[in-house]
């Protein structure tokens, strides 16, 4: 996939994710990488900035498998603009799809 496709859609992907449960961060990069090809270096930013826009809240949680695990949850304005972005997504490759699907 393009980086450019990629660029647009990772964060409605991350805030999908964390809409249904919280989880932590290499966790969320194992769950988007059984579709997209990321790294951790194209994620962790992306948390960061969500959460520094208050759309996560961030808790630490010790683990039985290493290291406590610092977990990311949605917030309430957080909920609000992941279904508005879901919303806009939807509507937009429903529109894209209808240009693919013309004929010529």
């Amino acid at each position: 996939m393009q980086t450019q496709f990629k660029k647009g859609v990772l964060d409605i992907c991350v805030m999908a994710l964390i809409a249904k449960r919280d989880m932590y961060g290499y966790e969320i990069v194992s769950e988007i990488l059984a579709y997209i090809e990321v790294t951790e270096s194209t994620i962790y930013p992306i948390l960061r900035r969500l959460t520094k826009e208050g759309y996560f809240t961030t808790y630490i949680q010790e683990s039985n498998e290493g290291p406590a695990r610092k977990y990311y949850q949605i917030t309430p304005t957080g909920k609000e603009h992941y279904l508005a972005l879901a919303s806009e997504w939807q509507a937009f490759t429903k529109a894209v799809q209808q240009l693919l699907q013309e004929e010529k």
